[in-house]
């Protein structure tokens, strides 16, 4: 295999030093003569900089991180292509990472990544704003995507996910409450969640059940405000991340309030744990029990019958979070709300 040439072979053929070499193509400063000798060179030996190498000397990787919970989650796989697209038409690396849903994981991979010099970083968070509040302040340029890191633990979820809600909608106080100013890209929630919670009403369904998992705390708050006062907490259940916890928690629900009618779920693992867990229970859909799920991913219209779903652009979103990250620097740049769509086919029907 032919050599690559190295920034000494320009050198030694333009007969003057590496550092010389090095001054021009970067930009710097040299004599018309001898500038136009070393890009000759360089041009005739096809000679292209060492991107890490320069990187390495400038303490920093380039690029910029990407950190997702779960890799195997059809939704984040959707996310991470947009994201690589973006990079990728930008030239730039992505160093990917998967938390596990765990904020001592993250905490981890952000500390590796600030090690490593990169400066730019795109998340999926699942520690809380305690977590993501010092790597602000290092200079880390951030934008969390499809959520936001939850509160401080003593404070009251429902209220402060509320508030991110109406941030979103750039409500200005509550805009004002938010204490990370980071910029997001996240699907509109609230208004996924209340159409879905509109059309099962109209359908005739009253005990309407929300499950939900880790960092759903928006998604339950925008329930809560779609079912209205009083809210039936007990229909209000979570799983704890994993497929297991969300079999566990939905089985859970149905033995527990075998009154419920109807199910939205917080997102496609627990959609999926969802069917598992009507099938196991003799359960039918939609005759005994309705469901909606949130996200759209290939094996909803597979099911027997298709699952109506609250589709929200998983890849459109990673591609935009990138444009963000990569175009900070000045202003800094608003969070962005996609809109979701209520996709209806076979898993929902009326009340008998």
């Amino acid at each position: 295999m032919e050599r690559r040439a190295t920034i000494k072979d320009v050198a030694e053929a333009a007969g003057v030093g590496v550092a010389t070499v090095s001054r021009v193509l970067s930009g710097g400063s040299a004599s018309p003569q001898t500038r136009e000798r070393v890009l000759a060179v360089a041009a005739q030996l096809d000679y292209r900089p060492s991107a890490l190498g320069r990187n390495l000397r400038q303490r920093r990787t380039g690029g910029m991180g990407l950190l997702v919970p779960d890799l195997t989650d059809t939704f984040y796989g959707q996310l991470a292509e947009g994201v690589l697209a973006c990079a990728r038409s930008a030239g730039e690396p992505v160093v990917l990472g998967s938390t596990g849903g765990d904020p001592e994981q993250e905490s981890e991979l952000i500390g590796m990544l600030l090690e490593q010099s990169v400066d730019r970083m795109i998340a999926v968070p699942s520690g809380d704003s305690d977590t993501w509040t010092p790597v602000i302040r290092a200079g880390m340029t951030v934008v969390f995507a499809d959520r936001l890191p939850s509160h401080a633990a003593e404070e009251d979820v429902r209220t402060t996910a509320l508030t991110d809600l109406m941030a979103l909608d750039g409500l200005g106080a509550a805009a004002q409450a938010r204490p990370l100013d980071v910029p997001a890209v996240v699907a509109d929630d609230r208004a996924g969640i209340r159409t879905a919670v509109r059309y099962l009403r109209g359908l005739g369904h009253k005990r309407i059940a929300f499950l939900g998992g880790p960092g759903h705390d928006r998604r339950a708050a925008a329930f809560r405000e779609a079912v209205g006062a009083p809210v039936d907490e007990e229909l209000v259940v979570f799983g704890t991340g994993s497929r297991d916890s969300a079999y566990a928690a939905a089985s859970g629900l149905f033995q527990s309030r075998p009154d419920l009618t109807a199910v939205v779920t917080g997102g496609n693992v627990l959609g999926e744990a969802a069917v598992l867990a009507a099938r196991e229970l003799d359960l039918r859909v939609p005759r005994d029990v309705s469901l909606v799920m949130y996200d759209d991913v290939p094996w909803a219209e597979l099911c027997s019958p298709p699952l109506t779903v609250i589709a929200q652009p998983g890849r459109d979103m990673g591609y935009r979070a990138a444009e963000l990250v990569l175009r900070a620097g000045g202003r800094r740049p608003r969070s962005v709300v996609l809109p979701t769509e209520l996709i209806i086919r076979g898993s929902c029907g009326p009340r008998r």
